[in-house]
């Protein structure tokens, strides 16, 4: 598959393991996987880091093979899940600091070059997300509105 802004190729070679059930030596039943989600999630940690924090510090491989739901729809479904998502706040947290680097900076013109590359990003996220429902219809992204979102 080809890289998204540049032209050269890249191809990621992480592949999960062809396993269709949890493995019979995770020490946590699904329940006590989803209190677990939700109790680190309501101390402020984003879903990636759950995961890592499970799969490191509780012996958890895989989530959706335990509990048969992503993290997300855990806690989507508990109702401690973030207002916007995860991909979407993280590349508007990084269009504010690159922006706050260019005020800065007015020189850096392949910074302003990425930033721009950020945004578009940040809307073709946008589209999907109004497509599929996850967002409202009159959300719009600005730079203003993201300082203001993240804050």
């Amino acid at each position: 598959m080809a890289r998204m802004h540049t032209r050269r190729k890249g191809k990621s070679c992480s592949k999960h393991p062809m396993v269709s059930e949890n493995p019979a030596w995770v020490p946590l039943n699904a329940t006590e996987i989803e209190d677990l989600i939700v109790k680190l999630s309501k101390d402020g940690i984003i879903s990636a880091q759950i995961g890592l924090i499970l799969r490191d510090q509780y012996g958890v491989p895989d989530v959706k093979l335990a509990t048969g739901k992503t993290i997300t729809e855990i806690m989507a479904e508990k109702g401690v899940a973030p207002a916007l998502p995860e991909d979407l706040s993280n590349l508007m947290r990084r269009a504010i600091a690159l922006n706050v680097h260019l005020k800065n900076n007015k020189g850096d013109v392949s910074n302003k070059r990425g930033l721009l590359l950020i945004e578009a990003k940040i809307r073709r996220l946008e589209r999907y997300y109004k497509r599929n429902g996850v967002l409202p219809a009159d959300w719009k992204y600005s730079l203003s509105n993201a300082e203001l979102m993240l804050k």
